[in-house]
């Protein structure tokens, strides 16, 4: 088990507060890792990507960053720059 993976689980047995909404919040934080790694692994920078989007690097961050209320449509641009498809499951 990984650092954070005992950390969170450390976490929650511990705070009922931290537990409240975790998993949302956690799965929010995670699309905005993938978006980055993608761009990363694409080896674009913000300010690459924001061109090719037409927006500005402070967008592109803001999605990175607080990808909590990003539109389906951004998220199909933003992989069709990079060249990958979206997958969306409801599970």
């Amino acid at each position: 088990m990984s650092d954070l993976k005992k950390y969170i689980s450390q976490r929650q047995a511990k705070d009922a507060a931290f537990n409240d909404g975790f998993e949302e919040g956690y799965q929010t934080f995670k699309i905005g890792v993938m978006l980055r790694q993608a761009r990363e692994e694409s080896g674009l920078t913000q300010d690459d990507l924001a061109e090719r989007l037409n927006t500005k690097k402070s967008a592109i961050s803001r999605i990175e960053n607080h990808a909590e209320d990003i539109k389906l449509s951004t998220l199909e641009k933003f992989a069709a720059v990079l060249g990958r498809k979206l997958e969306i499951s409801i599970s």
